[in-house]
């Protein structure tokens, strides 16, 4: 059990009001575990404002916690682990714990107007489809309308020898296979997509419609930099926000892997709710009951300080947009 107290995200209802984001982003990047680690790792957090503050652990994170970019800006998968001493492995864990990259928590409502599954490395792929149809299946949570949000990222050769996965040669087509498999689609989609060869640019759209009378989607997003670099999660909320008809009364549940939660979440909130005022909710499958297991070393504490720092990262973004309005 974490020796801190958990450490709330941004708080996004319907009509969102920007008005506490500030404080509430202070309050997550300044929190006992980002110190705690800051201190382990030979930094003092420093008496700044909120964007001076940012800044800097933006660049301490870089330093220390940053292992895909010492492998070359290397996929998740494809880093290899640091080896950590017992007691900061155990403090990784539990300020992860606190930070919410650590457990499974259960959808706050049980509507909502939109549901997003998130891509990701192809096994996540297939963990967080079947957890969206488990909650819809089951009844645990009611929503008219589903949305994978993918890239046109290739798979590594690992990604594609995932059990179920055969012939997926992209992201998208591994969010397409997942959804297929656990929400029954026997069906062949409706396609829209982009001309020409398959780059940074390129999209696709995939439309099935589900027995229980949800539309179900598979989006392949364009890069926002395609000469740079390929589809980032806020491309993908981009993409699908600019194709659906949002509502600042709309409430959207996000689904990932528990590891990325705060990130995302932030991502979500800038793309999302600032942009048209919607509520997010942001919530990470429970690994215990997925029927794909967690890649090897998935929960190594190098994977943990990552994704703390691109909740650092994102939340950066998040206070950016919000002092400049955009």
């Amino acid at each position: 059990m974490s020796g801190f107290a958990p450490v709330p995200l941004p708080v996004c209802e319907p009509d969102f009001r920007a008005e506490a984001l500030g404080a509430q982003i202070e309050a997550w990047i300044s929190a006992e575990p980002i110190r705690a680690l800051v201190d382990r790792f030979g930094g003092t957090l420093p008496s700044a404002g909120l964007g001076a503050l940012l800044t800097w652990l933006d660049d301490f994170s870089r330093e220390h916690w940053d292992y895909r970019r010492r492998k070359g800006g290397a996929e998740r998968d494809q880093v290899e682990a640091p080896r950590f001493d017992a007691p900061t492995a155990r403090l990784v864990h539990d300020a992860a714990t606190a930070l919410q990259l650590v457990d499974a928590r259960p959808p706050a409502h049980r509507s909502y107007d939109h549901l997003l599954v998130l891509g990701g490395l192809a096994r996540s792929c297939l963990q967080r489809a079947e957890y969206a149809a488990r909650l819809i299946d089951r009844g645990r949570v009611a929503v008219p309308e589903l949305a994978a949000l993918g890239s046109f990222r290739p798979l590594g050769r690992a990604e594609q020898e995932v059990p179920g996965l055969a012939g997926c040669d992209y992201e998208v087509d591994a969010m397409d296979a997942g959804l297929r498999a656990a929400f029954h689609l026997d069906g062949p989609p409706t396609i829209e997509a982009s001309d020409g060869p398959v780059g940074h640019s390129s999209w696709s759209v995939r439309t099935y419609r589900h027995p229980a009378g949800v539309d179900v989607h598979v989006l392949a997003a364009p890069s926002s930099e395609p000469a740079e670099r390929r589809a980032h999660t806020a491309d993908t909320y981009e993409f699908w926000a600019r194709r659906t008809d949002l509502r600042a009364t709309d409430r959207i549940l996000v689904v990932t892997s528990p590891i990325y939660v705060p990130f995302q979440h932030a991502d979500a909130v800038r793309m999302l709710a600032l942009r048209y005022g919607c509520g997010i909710d942001t919530v990470g499958f429970d690994p215990g009951r997925a029927s794909v297991p967690l890649a090897p070393g998935a929960t190594n504490p190098d994977r943990y300080l990552q994704e703390i720092r691109s909740g650092i990262r994102s939340m950066m973004n998040l206070h950016r947009a919000w002092v400049t309005g955009g």
